[in-house]
């Protein structure tokens, strides 16, 4: 059996991305821009909207509307996360990035500017 004919018998199956693991403050996106930390988000999505995409974002915020995290999702997978940790007057103090596998640490001063762990 070659390639061609083995995808035809084995066509693959949507992978609808279950929202219900979700936790309650999430939401969707197709992107998000920026090169400051926290970055934004930017394209919602509806949850509805999920079953026939590839790649997507999902999002949490607190309930000022800050942005806690979000996942970048691929075919199913996690690409990229980040988590991010506020102060009391909401700047980004803390942020934590996982990406091919690893995950980067950086720490921001009460300005929000990068500095040494």
């Amino acid at each position: 059996m070659n390639d061609t004919e083995d995808y035809i018998e084995n066509v693959p199956h949507d992978v609808n991305y279950d929202t219900t693991q979700d936790p309650e403050n999430a939401r969707y996106f197709v992107s998000y821009t920026g090169v400051k930390l926290p970055v934004r988000m930017i394209n919602p999505l509806e949850p509805e909207a999920l079953r026939n995409r590839n790649t997507f974002i999902v999002a949490y915020f607190d309930g000022q509307e800050r942005l806690e995290g979000f996942k970048k999702m691929v075919y199913g997978e996690v690409e990229i996360s980040h988590k991010y940790e506020y102060d009391s007057a909401g700047i980004v103090r803390r942020a934590e990035i996982f990406m091919d596998g690893d995950t980067t640490e950086l720490f921001f001063n009460e300005n929000g500017a990068p500095t040494a762990a």
